[in-house]
Parts: C-alpha cells; sequence; structure tokens
C-alpha cells in the first residue's frame, strides 16, 4: 500500500485550525464508536453534522442524508463507513470540496486514497481522530 498519512504534527494543525466535522455513518447508538467519539470531539467544542439517512438526529443534531445536504463549508469529513465504502465517500466528498478527509482505524482504501490525492486533497486513513486529538492537545 502506498498510502503516507500526515505526520502527527500536521494532524494537529489539520485539528487545530478545524471547526465543522461531517461524520458520515454517525450511529445514534451511544454505544456504537461512531458515537463516543463524535461525542468527545463535540465536548472538545468542534461542531458536529451526522450523515446517516438512517436517523434523524445524532448528539442533538439533526441528521442529513448525504454531505450534499450539508450547509456551509465542511473542515473535516470522518468517515464510519467500510473500507469499500470509501471511494464512493470520496466522490462525494470531492463535490462539497471539503478540506480533510479522514477514515477511522481500520478503513483503508488505495482507490480512494489516489483518487483524492490526485485532486491535492489531505487524506487521513486508518486514524481515529479522538485518539490523534488527545495525542496533538
Amino acid at each position: 500500500m502506498s498510502i503516507e498519512i500526515p505526520s502527527r504534527e500536521e494532524l494537529g494543525v489539520i485539528l487545530k485550525k478545524s471547526k465543522k466535522i461531517a461524520v458520515v455513518g454517525l450511529s445514534g447508538n451511544p454505544e456504537r464508536t461512531s458515537y463516543m467519539v463524535s461525542k468527545a470531539m463535540q465536548d472538545a467544542g468542534y461542531e458536529i453534522i451526522p450523515v446517516n439517512p438512517t436517523v434523524d438526529e445524532v448528539l442533538g443534531v439533526k441528521s442529513v442524508k448525504s454531505l450534499k445536504d450539508i450547509d456551509g463549508h465542511v473542515d473535516i469529513v470522518n468517515v464510519f463507513r467500510r473500507s469499500e465504502h470509501l471511494l464512493e465517500v470520496a466522490k462525494e466528498f470531492v463535490e462539497i470540496n471539503a478540506d480533510v478527509f479522514w477514515s477511522q482505524l481500520g478503513c483503508i482504501d488505495e482507490n480512494a486514497y489516489n483518487f483524492l490525492k490526485e485532486k491535492g486533497y489531505t487524506v487521513v486513513m486508518d486514524r481515529c481522530i479522538k485518539v490523534e486529538h488527545a495525542l496533538t492537545k
């Protein structure tokens, strides 16, 4: 695999300047990792936008069906979907021109990575945003 992740210092810079995180696949179930991670990021001061067509609201925020339904600019798209869905999410990501595509631990797709890098986007794969936030404070 030829996937290069930004350094911890670079991740720290990304997290410090970012404010709005769209979370694709954010579950309304408090036991799910996506919920726990997003709650922690919300508690840390980030605006969380749930992107999940199967729930109405998560963490007190109205859910949207797709990235294209979000008003305003998105700093980070944090993806909690299986690796085989990353390319489809990456294509939608490009349509909204967000800054950083971030997939959680265990989520890697070289095709999605190459697709985004060729367009000049910052891509983080196989990293937990909550862990990186804690390590770069």
